[in-house]
């Protein structure tokens, strides 16, 4: 499904990426861990759209995508989340998921100033679609309420949910767990793996919480200063030497985290 090769950027004289490698197959649910400034929601802002590589190559379902928009990789297929959450917050829970479903199912500019038959017709389509993302992020009976007003936990399932509005094929998750309390990692958990499991959606996940990472993914990649240090299936990756000494500490090499899962 996706294709990363070579792939480098730089910052004027910062190296924030140096030569990442990455390849994620059709239902795959792939980990990206590092430390601190390791590049991985560089890596996220590179393969979303939002910045351009200074050099590689990304190939999404076989097609060269370097030159495509954020909107035309949405439409491609291709959606995501951001470490911090970006909800309009004094709209409903609904229209908000809307605007997600906007980007791939919404009228023309023109047909929404005339009121055209099209504009009332996707209108009704995109809210079919969002009602039916909030059914299966279990958010449905919070349609009606203010963005703002709910919890952390409920807004960020909300964020997920407009992700998802414009059905993507692969979906990049930038620490969703982050702020959450036990309980709502759980249950982040639950629908991460429900959105994987039941729809076959393919997620690559960034989180700083291993044993969640380690209890979900089937595949992690590893990144330490702009450069991947290890890839593969996640109980390896793990037990590598280099994992344990770089990210997970040497105190910890005897408490492997998927151990704990």
């Amino acid at each position: 499904m996706l294709e990363v090769s070579g792939v480098t950027k730089t910052f004027g004289g910062i190296r924030a990426l140096s030569g990442l490698e990455l390849s994620l197959e059709q239902g795959d649910l792939t980990g990206l861990i590092g430390p601190n400034g390791a590049g991985k929601t560089t890596a996220l802002n590179v393969l979303s759209g939002i910045l351009r590589p200074s050099s590689g190559t990304i190939r999404f379902m076989g097609r060269d995508i370097l030159s495509c928009s954020p909107e035309e990789r949405s439409v491609r297929g291709i959606s995501r989340t951001f470490q911090s959450i970006r909800l309009f917050d004094e709209m409903t829970v609904l229209q908000n998921v809307k605007v997600g479903a906007h980007v791939k199912w919404g009228a023309s500019l023109l047909s929404v100033l005339l009121s055209l038959p099209q504009h009332k017709s996707a209108e009704r389509r995109i809210t079919e679609i969002a009602y039916d993302v909030l059914e299966r992020t279990r958010m449905a009976d919070f349609a009606r309420t203010l963005a703002g007003s709910l919890s952390f936990g409920d807004r960020r399932r909300v964020e997920i949910a407009r992700a998802m509005a414009c059905d993507p094929k692969l979906l990049l998750l930038d620490e969703p767990a982050a702020g959450m309390n036990a309980s709502e990692q759980r249950q982040l958990s639950d629908l991460i793996l429900s959105l994987n499991q039941d729809s076959g959606l393919t997620l690559l996940l960034i989180e700083h919480h291993v044993p969640m990472v380690a209890q979900l993914c089937n595949k992690l990649v590893v990144l330490h200063k702009g450069e991947t240090i290890a890839s593969g299936k996640t109980q390896d990756v793990l037990r590598d030497q280099n994992v344990i000494d770089i990210y997970l500490g040497k105190r910890n090499a005897g408490k492997r985290p998927a151990a704990s899962c």
